[in-house]
C-alpha cells in the first residue's frame, strides 16, 4: 500500500462520514441520545465513538498522549460532534501530508499501513450501524460504498 492510497481512503471515510452527519442534523434530541440499539449504544454514541477512536489512533500514530476517551465525556450533540470531526479531519490532513511511502514500518507490532485499513473499516461498521438507525428514522444516507466515492470523485 502507498501513501497515496491511505490517502484516498481516508477521503473516502470523510465523504462518508460527512453523508451520516448531514442526515442526523436536526434529529430530535431523544433519538439521538437514546442508548441501547446497537451494542450497547445509540445513535449518538456510536458516532462518539467512531471519532474518539479515530482521535486514538491519529495520536498514537503520531505519538502524542491520548486525552482521554471521548466516550466518557457527556455526549456531544450532531453539531458538536461535527465541529469535532473537523478539527481531526485538519489534525489528519497534516499528519498523511507527511506520510512516506514505505508503509511497512511497525506500529504495535504490525506494518502500519495494516492499523490505517483497521481504523477505516472500523470507520465503515460504525457509519453502517449509524445508517441503519437513521435509515429507520426515515433519514437514510444514501450508498456510502467505496465504489461510490471513487466514481464520485472520477466524475468531478
Amino acid at each position: 500500500m502507498r501513501a497515496d492510497d491511505v490517502r484516498f481512503l481516508f477521503a473516502y471515510d470523510r465523504w462518508a462520514t460527512r453523508r451520516i452527519l448531514k442526515v442526523a442534523a436536526g434529529i430530535p434530541d431523544e433519538e439521538w441520545s437514546e442508548g441501547n440499539r446497537i451494542d450497547r449504544r445509540g445513535l449518538g454514541g456510536i458516532l462518539v465513538h467512531a471519532l474518539g477512536a479515530h482521535e486514538r489512533w491519529r495520536g498514537g500514530w503520531q505519538d502524542h498522549e491520548s486525552s482521554g476517551r471521548r466516550e466518557d465525556a457527556p455526549l456531544a450533540t450532531v453539531e458538536e460532534l461535527g465541529e469535532a470531526w473537523d478539527a481531526e479531519w485538519e489534525m489528519l490532513d497534516v499528519y498523511l501530508d507527511a506520510l512516506p511511502d514505505d508503509l511497512d514500518a511497525p506500529f504495535d507490532g504490525l506494518p502500519i499501513w495494516q492499523t490505517f485499513a483497521h481504523v477505516i473499516n472500523h470507520g465503515t461498521q460504525h457509519r453502517s450501524e449509524a445508517a441503519t438507525l437513521l435509515t429507520a428514522l426515515g433519514r437514510s444516507p444514501g450508498d456510502l460504498d467505496l465504489i461510490d466515492y471513487a466514481e464520485t470523485m472520477a466524475n468531478e
